[in-house]
């Protein structure tokens, strides 16, 4: 099955947000915790560390839930995916 140009670009944007958005998930949840001695900060006083650990990264993961959301969103308008519930 052929792809038209649009849905190529429509699925080259979804793989590059996804990419992009995996990162950062990555990012906070090892890369923090590999250097959490390191982090020694305090943070709305507490240990940065430990602030990231109970709370920041939950914050993160659902801000990235939320940004993969309302992107995904406009993409599909833009692309004409979406649901045709939505188009309504």
């Amino acid at each position: 099955m052929q792809l038209s140009d649009t849905l190529r670009r429509y699925w080259r944007k979804n793989l590059r947000i996804t990419g992009l958005l995996l990162a950062i998930w990555f990012g906070v949840t090892f890369v923090v915790s590999y250097y959490a001695r390191e982090l020694s900060f305090n943070f709305f006083g507490w240990p940065f560390s430990f602030w990231m650990a109970a709370q920041g990264s939950l914050m993160v993961y659902c801000a990235i839930v939320w940004f993969y959301a309302q992107y995904m969103g406009k993409l599909d308008v833009e692309h004409g995916v979406q649901d045709r519930e939505e188009q309504a």
